[in-house]
C-alpha cells in the first residue's frame, strides 16, 4: 500500500523539506525537488514507518488483552 500525502499535508511538508535542506546541507531546492525529495522517502521509508506504527500498536494491545481479566474483573459477593 502506497503512502501519499494529502494537499495540505503536502503543502505543510514542502517547506519544511526547504527549510531542512538549507539548514543541514546548505542548497537551496524549490518546491518541484522538495516534492521529489518527500515523494521518495514516502515511497522508500514510508512503509517501513506504517509497519513500525502497526508492530507498536499490536504490542500495545496485546498487553492490554493479556491483562483484560485483571482491569475489567468485578468479584462476586
Amino acid at each position: 500500500m502506497p503512502i501519499t500525502l494529502n494537499k495540505e499535508q503536502m503543502a505543510d511538508a514542502i517547506p519544511a523539506v526547504q527549510r531542512y535542506v538549507e539548514e543541514e546541507l546548505d542548497l537551496e531546492i524549490g518546491e518541484l525537488k522538495a516534492r521529489f525529495l518527500i515523494e521518495f522517502f514516502a515511497k522508500e521509508i514510508g512503509p517501513h514507518a506504517y509497519n513500525q506504527g502497526v508492530d507498536d500498536a499490536e504490542a500495545y494491545f496485546r498487553a492490554k488483552l493479556e491483562d483484560l481479566r485483571g482491569t475489567c474483573f468485578e468479584p462476586k459477593d
